[in-house]
């Protein structure tokens, strides 16, 4: 049996048992293998790491180890610029655009309502996920392990929190979105990017008292459905200021 040196630093410790957080360990194997396969043995999903150094040299997913190797393993840094010395280093994409696996339906509600691209694909099996994934260079969303694990996902993140608000402040804090967000810009049920309507385009499609309060409205034009400012809009304005909160707090550690 040969032997490496492992370490894992910050949020990449979420993988690992506790005996092995925030530690160099010992990492002993029979047949050489990739560093990514390696990593992955010991529960760290490719998509979250950022930069890889062997021996004290930027590697990529692809470097066979050897006996006495010395891995450390980082994820994507919120002040360093590696994007010049990591060949595992992902650019930050344009606008951020997010898939959600069928346990996430909520999340995905919560992301569309601060104006995010969240789609979601509640039947889809893991192959259709992780290949929709890669042809739309969407950040794939999920809590399995082993659908991050797959080849083909360039960009994803396993999302710690069980409830869906923490969800959101995890996601916007994770990805830096509090200045990006848009609310009240697309559909909460399907996502789309929603356009302006007149009082006369709603017509005799929304309660008689609500026409006679509201002039403006927006229409998704994907599935229809009108949204205007009431009593639920409200509540919902306060749920966004909850999550941008929360997730602009500087007393709370990034996830």
């Amino acid at each position: 049996m040969a032997t490496v040196e492992i370490r894992c630093y910050a949020e990449l410790n979420d993988f690992l048992p506790v005996s092995r957080r925030q530690r160099a360990f010992a990492h002993s194997f029979s047949v050489a293998g990739s560093v990514k396969d390696t990593l992955e043995s010991l529960g760290v999903p490719h998509p979250e790491i950022d930069l890889i150094l062997v021996n004290g040299e930027p590697a990529g997913f692809d470097r066979v180890l050897a006996p006495g190797d010395r891995v450390a393993a980082f994820p994507p840094f919120r002040r360093l610029d590696v994007s010049t010395v990591s060949p595992v280093h992902l650019p930050r994409p344009t606008e951020a655009r997010f898939l959600l696996d069928g346990h996430l339906g909520r999340l995905a509600r919560h992301l569309r309502l601060l104006g995010l691209a969240a789609d979601h694909q509640a039947e889809a099996d893991d192959a259709t996920l992780a290949a929709a994934a890669a042809a739309g260079d969407r950040v794939l969303l999920t809590r399995d392990l082993e659908l991050l694990k797959r080849a083909i996902v360039r960009r994803g993140y396993r999302v710690r929190a069980t409830d869906p608000f923490d969800q959101a402040v995890e996601v916007v804090r994770r990805f830096d979105l509090a200045g990006r967000m848009a609310p009240f810009t697309r559909c909460l049920p399907c996502g789309a990017r929603l356009e302006e309507a007149t009082a006369e385009e709603a017509a005799g499609r929304v309660p008689p008292g609500v026409a006679a309060r509201h002039a403006t409205y927006r229409c998704c034009p994907a599935c229809g459905r009108l949204y205007w400012a009431g009593t639920h809009f409200r509540r919902l304005a306060v749920l966004v200021d909850r999550i941008r909160q929360a997730a602009q707090d500087p007393r709370q550690p990034p996830a």
